[in-house]
């Protein structure tokens, strides 16, 4: 195996300096990277069954009505009952929520785009159905 090829080594080390790349950003606007998440998604989905955002964004369920608590704490999002199945709840942004969100998507797109830079089109379509092909390759197991 050549060195260049120890994937498993590559991409671990990229996934740290990524995410701290990510941390470093959102921590200066009081957000972390699993908050910016949750802000992403429902600005696609507002009012989404908090299961279906944990799902979403790899989540296990207990950790997930954790961060809900916390960003509805920080104003960020607004729980309310779902009016068919009165057990399940689902998230809202606030007008906070939404303006953080955006603001975060600029970040991320600066970020997305340092990633891309110096690879072609080609390249990026190849290496974005490699790391998709991940997830099917090791699925979520069913506990979480």
């Amino acid at each position: 195996m050549r060195a260049e090829h120890r994937l498993i080594f590559l991409l671990t080390v990229a996934y740290r300096r990524l995410q701290r790349a990510m941390d470093q950003e959102t921590s200066a606007h009081d957000l972390t990277s699993a908050q910016a998440g949750v802000l992403f998604f429902l600005g696609r989905n507002d009012g989404a069954l908090i299961g279906d955002v944990s799902q979403a964004l790899d989540i296990v369920p207990s950790a997930m009505s954790g961060l809900a608590d916390r960003m509805e704490r920080a104003g960020l999002v607004k729980r309310r009952r779902d009016g068919e199945d009165g057990r399940s709840q689902r998230l809202y942004l606030t007008v906070a929520g939404q303006e953080l969100g955006k603001r975060a998507a600029t970040w991320t797109r600066v970020i997305n785009n340092r990633l891309m830079d110096g690879f072609s089109e080609a390249e990026i379509d190849v290496v974005s159905r490699w790391l998709t092909s991940l997830q099917e390759k090791f699925p979520k197991d069913k506990d979480g």
